[in-house]
């Protein structure tokens, strides 16, 4: 007798079978759903992160600012680009603007590293490594306690693009690692157009 295969509840991967791309956008997820799905997202964002921090350790900072030729990016504007973004999607789109955020995110960070910003590579008019690798430090941090207190209701809240599989707040948390893994993936090609030998 052929072994069984395993079934799998799709909703948990963002789609269910024989429903359009539409119907799959309102279709609803139960508590338990969003909690389960919340958690498994909480591990691919460390995992992503911890690769992350993995090519940056490896790559000498004297490099982060030199952008390498036919290269659009730099590995500073990398890093400044996730604290911005992990901000985005963890923080401000779950709980709003909060009165620290400020502090952590200033308007001329974000400017110099939101989407569409242009990578500079004058190490003077940006924070150092160390300071870029603090924030980065700072918002992951204060984003996973965000995670760890979140409701499901809230997460089930509707957002705009962008946002992975569901067009709500748990969808923005589903899209951080995909982004996060993106930009790993441009770290390890600008760690190669550096001559650096690949991490793994």
């Amino acid at each position: 007798m052929a072994p069984q295969r395993a079934r799998f509840h799709f909703q948990y991967f963002g789609m269910i079978p024989g429903m359009s791309t539409e119907e799959n956008k309102t279709a609803e997820l139960t508590p338990t759903q969003t909690t389960e799905m919340l958690r498994g997202a909480i591990g691919q964002i460390k995992f992503a992160r911890n690769y992350t921090l993995e090519l940056l350790a490896k790559t000498p900072q004297e490099l982060w600012f030199k952008i390498p030729e036919g290269m659009p990016t730099n590995v500073a504007w990398q890093v400044g680009h996730l604290a911005v973004s992990q901000y985005g999607l963890l923080m401000f789109r779950i709980r709003g603007r909060g009165p620290d955020d400020l502090e952590l995110i200033p308007g001329k960070f974000r400017k110099a590293y939101g989407r569409s910003s242009v990578p500079s590579d004058d190490p003077l008019s940006q924070p150092t490594a160390d300071e870029l690798l603090a924030r980065l430090a700072q918002v992951h941090e204060q984003s996973m306690a965000v995670l760890d207190a979140v409701t499901p209701e809230v997460l089930l809240e509707p957002v705009d693009m962008p946002y992975a599989a569901y067009p709500n707040k748990l969808g923005g948390v589903l899209f951080c690692p995909i982004h996060e893994g993106i930009h790993a993936g441009q770290l390890g090609v600008l760690r190669r157009m550096h001559g650096l030998e690949p991490v793994r």
